[in-house]
Parts: structure tokens; sequence; C-alpha cells
């Protein structure tokens, strides 16, 4: 049996690791980047890492969002990548047609795996398709992750909400930050009128943005990010402007160009932008709701000088400006820098399960 590594030091034996994910590039949100930050990380560790994605692979475009592929027909092609690749250990990121089929060969030849609770899947598919009842795909969902050695979740209010639903065997898997990436920039800004407003992410009915561009507030809102509802929002919304998606330097100067990040989703478990936001300088709002309570700390409203959450989130951006702009206890900069991602894969490390040697 080949030893876990030690989660302290990251210290361990030469591990395969073979990574299985529905979503991968050219989509551009939370998952991708946190399993390519992972990808990266684990192999700076000295393991192998080999990702299972539709890249390369047949695939059609998902009903009511095109930008999200669906690879088709894949069983047998990825059994024999699983046995010529002879994983020391599996894990199925997502619940889509590539985590289906890893999870059905690991069942067939008794091969352990984890999984990972990235998203709100019940929340989200109600959201797009409203005659599938919520509690359809909550079964659907314990299904999928039941046989599971691991579930990896973000943070412990996720946690505990799936053990009251049933779930097993959960594990914690936060998610980090590169502070080297996402910096303050001081001679960034956008040319626009102040103060800035921004928004990143998917642009999708399931992101609540129309919360945000709905808002009465001074200055420009900008968001940043593709989806389906891209189109309808530019048109009811003229006056915001929608930069489309941006990577690398152009999407740090976007964050640090601005004022106030403004993260509207009542559904998100963890929101990985909150974390670049404040890396670069920014002030946050929100609503007072599981993913920035667990990212931003449960009295943030009256606590660190990073974010403002509120109810309302007008009055949630107007505060956040005015800690923007006044001298700050806590800087956001210095909130996100207690974040690592070698934490983070460390714990991954810790919550997978390795397989015992074949001889």
């Amino acid at each position: 049996m080949r030893l876990q590594p030690d989660i302290f030091t990251g210290v361990a034996a030469h591990l395969k690791i073979l990574i299985v994910t529905d979503a991968w590039r050219p989509q551009v949100n939370g998952v991708v980047r946190t399993l390519e930050i992972l990808s990266n990380d684990l192999a700076a560790l000295g393991h192998t890492v080999q990702m299972i994605t539709p890249e390369g692979r047949l695939t059609v475009p998902l009903p009511t969002y095109p930008e999200i592929r669906i690879a088709l027909f894949e069983r047998q092609a990825m059994a024999r990548e699983i046995q010529e690749f002879a994983p020391d250990a599996v894990h199925i990121a997502t619940e889509g047609m590539l985590g289906l089929a890893a999870r059905s060969i690991c069942l067939k030849h008794g091969i352990a795996f984890t999984t990972a609770f990235h998203t709100r899947f019940a929340e989200y598919v109600h959201a797009r398709f409203h005659l599938v009842p919520e509690s359809v795909v909550w079964r659907w969902l314990h299904w999928f992750h039941k046989p599971a050695s691991a579930v990896m979740v973000a943070t412990d209010t996720l946690k505990h909400e799936l053990a009251g639903q049933g779930f097993r065997n959960l594990r914690i898997w936060s998610r980090g930050v590169d502070t080297e990436k996402f910096r303050h920039l001081p001679n960034a800004r956008h040319p626009f009128e102040g103060p800035v407003w921004l928004y990143v992410g998917r642009v999708a009915v399931e992101k609540n943005i129309e919360a945000f561009l709905a808002c009465d507030l001074p200055g420009t809102k900008i968001v940043v990010g593709e989806g389906p509802a891209r189109e309808a929002l530019t048109a009811a919304y003229p006056a915001v402007k929608f930069l489309g998606p941006l990577t690398g330097d152009d999407l740090t100067r976007a964050y640090a160009g601005s004022d106030v990040f403004v993260f509207p989703s009542r559904t998100d478990t963890f929101g990985l932008v909150l974390l670049e936001a404040l890396a670069c300088g920014l002030t946050v709002a929100a609503y007072p709701v599981e993913g920035p309570r667990d990212v931003l700390g449960p009295t943030v409203s009256g606590g660190p000088d990073v974010a403002v959450l509120d109810e309302d989130l007008r009055t949630a951006c107007l505060a956040a400006l005015v800690l923007r702009q006044a001298p700050q206890a806590l800087t956001p900069r210095a909130f996100a820098e207690k974040r690592s991602w070698r934490a983070c894969t460390l714990q991954f490390l810790g919550n997978i399960v390795v397989e015992p040697d074949a001889d």
C-alpha cells in the first residue's frame, strides 16, 4: 500500500493522479481555474497528473448554454486511457458526461475514487429548466456522489448543508488566490466615469447579475465574462460596459482599475473571484449568503474592513465604496495574502484515496 502524502509538508512518494472534468477551457470559471492551478501545483510537488477533459473529444453544446460543450461516447476510450495511465488515485471533479463515464468505469473495476461538489447544480438546473424540480436533481446528485471515498467541498457551510441532505464522507478542499498574478496596479484605471463597479464571472441567469445592473449607483458598471444572458442584458442595460471574457494581465488590470467588486450571486458555493478582487485591492459588496460569508467571514459587515454584506445590494455597494476610500485597519490585499493555493493543494492530497500497488 502506498503511503498517503504528508499533508503538512507536501512530501510524498511520486503519485500518478487522474482528474476527470467536464469543465475545461475555453470555459472561464472558478472550477476551470481551480483545476488548472491544482494540476500545476501537484506537478510542482513531483506528482504526475493526467487530465481527462472535453478537449479533443466529440462534443455538442449544452442546451441553453452553448459555451459549455458536452463530451459524447467516451466510456470505451476513457477506459483505455485509465488502463494505460494506471493511476494511483482518481478524482472525478464534475457530474457531467465525462464524470458519469469515469464513475461507471471505476465502479465496474473496483477503483476507488473521490468527487467534488463545486456548484449548486440543483438550483442551476431548476433556474434553466423550470419543469425539473430541485428535489429530483438532489436525489440524482446523492446517487452520483454516494460511492465516492470522499466528497470534497470548499466550505464548512456547504459541508454541513450536504450532510443534512444525506451526503457522507465529506472533506474540506478550500480555494486560494495567486497573489503574484492578482495584485494592485496603481496606474490601472478604466477610461470610464468613476466610481467603477465591477462584476467578473459567467453572464448567466443563475449568477443574479441583474440585481447588480439594476442598482442605482453613480459612475460606471463593468461586466467581465461571457454567457447566455449577455445579449439580453446588453440590450436591457446599454450604459453598462460589457468587456467580454478576459484572462491574464487583462483580467488583472480589469480588477485593479475598478473601485468596488460586486458579487450578486446567491448560489455560489465559494466565489474564487472574491479573493482575486481582494488581492487587487478592491473592497467587496455582496449579499450575506453562503459563498461570501464563508470566504469573507460571517461578521464581515461589522468586522474586517474589506467587504460589506447586506440584503440591500445597493446599500452594500455604497458602503463598500466608503471602505475603499477610507483608511483601513486590514487592507483587502492583506486579507487575500492569507489564502494560499499550496495549502489547498495539500488539502486535496490529504483527501484522495491512493490505490494499493498492483504487486
